[in-house]
């Protein structure tokens, strides 16, 4: 199955000049879910303990993932969205910063995670979610994305980590 057909091109979406990938129509079809779940569990390498979820597009298929892998589901949140107590890293936008959180008892020490997001783009979210688990204790066994925008060269930012993605661009 071609899930590319299942992707929508919305231009100026955020903003002027951004053509964004909108995964409705995927989520949409029934056959087109199942398939897109079962390439990204194909794609993970390892023992999983968590899956990583980051706000907000990559919490569609990290529980799946999680629930599959027999793991548990931890999300990243923008600030000021989780309750309890918190770690946060902040980390540069193309203009500005902006900052995620976990839980602090959401990874233990040694915990094997999965960091799943639908798209890399800049590697920014997904670099800032790596050094949140690290500094909790977890090792990031893989970056899994649904989709990657080769031309913003994010893989570049996740050196050393084994990145993963089901369709490029």
């Amino acid at each position: 199955m071609d899930l590319k057909a299942f992707i929508r091109d919305i231009p100026d979406f955020p903003s002027q000049g951004v053509l964004f990938k909108d995964i409705t129509p995927l989520l949409k079809s029934p056959e087109a879910l199942r398939t897109t779940t079962e390439r990204l569990l194909q794609m993970v390498n390892g023992e999983v303990d968590i899956v990583v979820g980051m706000e907000s597009r990559g919490f569609f298929f990290a529980p799946i993932l999680a629930s599959t892998l027999n793991a548990g589901f931890v999300p990243v949140r923008k600030s000021g969205k989780l309750p309890g107590k918190v770690v946060e890293e902040t980390y540069a936008l193309e203009y500005g910063q902006d900052t995620l959180e976990i839980l602090e008892d959401s990874i233990s020490k040694g915990d094997r995670v999965l960091i799943h997001d639908d798209v890399l783009a800049t590697g920014g979210t997904a670099v800032a979610t790596c050094a949140l688990v690290e500094r909790l204790g977890g090792k990031v066994v893989q970056c899994n994305f649904l989709i990657e925008l080769e031309f913003l060269k994010g893989r570049g930012q996740l050196n050393g980590f084994d990145v993963k993605s089901l369709m490029r661009y």
